[in-house]
């Protein structure tokens, strides 16, 4: 994170009204989707991390066994239907009858082969950790696919709803194909990425075609494509680039916020260095300003967080904040002050940090920078290939379960960790007991609490820009947005 200068600052903010339009509209009534980041490639998950274009492409061409619909809740995707065995230990899919885009009849035991690629141990699939208690993916027929667990897991269904188990074919001599809905169509690449999808009409009608075209800009440029009307939508929003699309000045009611459930969080970079102290940690967790940081980002339903695990998720009750999250900072900084002083003594130390580039991440590191400032803790961006000793988890969760929050700071996924906490959780891993897997996993994330392995801020931020022609989108906690049927409102939620 580097902290920007007023002038660029100002430029940054104001690129979004000014940047030059590249695209057009596209022709034939297709939709246009432009993803904040990269142009969109059809990518295996289990070779890296998935942005948020290649994640948006996979969920439209390489759908999973099952896939969000609009408002987040499961929907069939390659498997029509599945049941569940009464003990919970066994997920029984069965495939629709359809065809690879190349003509290649979709078989079992081929999508087997796929999804044990994503959880093989040399799978850099940023959330194979997730489906952990899964013992074997096995093809019963040509149509038919067991999904075996070591131990039940209720959300087992939203972990493969996610792109990084998309159903991709990767060919060596070409670029991969996927499993639908949506196929891509030939074009030129700087006009987008064409999809397209074709329904069989009801009760004899014709057929109905959909399309979309995506493209991949940076957020001013995305941003500016909305309000020109030549983007009908705008995904992959984060606090990085918030402050731009705030000074855009967009129609009221098409900047959309997610409720997504997650980590925005600051840990600990290294094992050594200043933050080594618990003590230390802890008194940072304690000086900074949530609330503040919150009234910032000015987003309806934010709240600031000091736990691990938040409000709503499965099997647990909510956590309690700790005592001193009741008291106004201003009325416990001269503690914290004395405190500093005496943990300190006359040292003044200075934590260097990584963040995203973007105003967001100015507008976080000043805030910081304020709130810890008076105790005598400085702050600056890391020089590149300089030890760095605070970066940010900014990330949703892939589940309503606690256990991706326990597990995220794993030893050896975050530097400063708990071989006690790690225990605990492969623990929770390997019981039967529902009870008992939700008491490890509420044991364990106190544990995290209580060494400070995390300083939780709030839940991560995301948004979109939609059009007021696009009514079938719908905010949803996993942040996850399907391209079908963006023109048509969806039923409400129980019909």
């Amino acid at each position: 994170m580097r902290s920007f200068p007023r002038p660029v600052l100002a430029l940054l903010l104001t690129a979004a009204v000014l940047a030059p339009v590249g695209c057009s509209k596209p022709k034939g009534g297709a939709i246009s989707v432009t993803v904040i980041g990269d142009s969109p490639r059809l990518a295996d998950p289990a070779v890296g991390p998935l942005p948020t274009g290649d994640g948006v492409l996979l969920g439209s061409i390489a759908q999973g066994l099952v896939r969000f619909d609009a408002r987040g809740q499961i929907d069939a995707g390659l498997a029509e239907r599945w049941t569940v065995t009464d003990d919970g230990l066994s997920y029984i899919f069965r495939l629709r009858s359809g065809f690879w885009p190349s003509g290649r009849k979709i078989d079992a035991r081929e999508v087997a082969r796929i999804l044990n690629r994503e959880r093989r141990q040399a799978s850099l699939n940023t959330i194979k950790d997730t489906i952990g208690a899964i013992s074997e993916i096995v093809a019963m027929t040509d149509r038919v696919i067991e999904i075996r667990l070591v131990a039940p897991r209720p959300n087992l269904l939203q972990l493969l709803a996610q792109p990084e188990f998309a159903i991709l074919r990767i060919d060596p001599d070409s670029t991969g194909e996927g499993s639908g809905p949506f196929i891509r169509q030939p074009g030129k690449p700087e006009e987008g990425l064409g999809l397209s999808r074709t329904l069989p009409g009801a009760d004899g009608e014709q057929d109905v075609r959909e399309e979309v075209v995506v493209t991949g800009l940076p957020a001013p440029s995305a941003i500016a494509r909305f309000r020109t009307g030549q983007a009908q939508m705008v995904l992959g929003g984060s606090f990085s680039d918030l402050p731009v699309v705030r000074a855009a000045g967009v129609a009221r009611g098409t900047l959309r916020f997610d409720p997504v459930a997650g980590l925005f969080a600051l840990v600990p970079a290294r094992q050594g260095g200043p933050l080594a102290d618990k003590a230390l940690r802890s008194l940072i967790s304690r000086a900074i300003d949530r609330d503040a940081l919150v009234a910032a980002f000015d987003i309806d339903g934010l709240t600031a967080r000091a736990t691990l695990l938040q409000p709503g998720l499965d099997g647990i009750g909510d956590p309690l904040a700790p005592g001193w999250m009741a008291q106004p900072l201003a009325q416990r900084r001269g503690g914290l002050i004395t405190e500093a002083n005496r943990l300190l003594g006359n040292r003044k130390i200075v934590l260097t940090v990584s963040f995203p580039a973007g105003p967001g991440s100015t507008l976080l590191f000043n805030r910081l920078a304020a709130d810890l400032a008076p105790l005598g803790i400085g702050l600056e961006a890391a020089p590149r290939g300089s030890p760095v000793d605070l970066t940010l988890i900014d990330e949703v969760a892939p589940s309503t379960s606690p256990a991706w929050f326990v597990r995220r700071l794993h030893c050896g996924v975050v530097a400063l960790c708990a071989a006690e906490v790690d225990a605990i959780a492969d623990a929770a891993r390997e019981t039967q007991s529902p009870q008992q897997r939700a008491q490890f996993l509420s044991l364990a994330a106190q544990l995290i609490d209580r060494e400070v392995l995390v300083i939780p801020l709030t839940a991560p931020i995301r948004w979109s820009l939609v059009s007021s022609d696009l009514p079938g989108f719908v905010e949803n906690r996993f942040g996850r947005h399907t391209l079908s049927d963006l023109a048509i409102k969806p039923a409400r939620e129980g019909n």
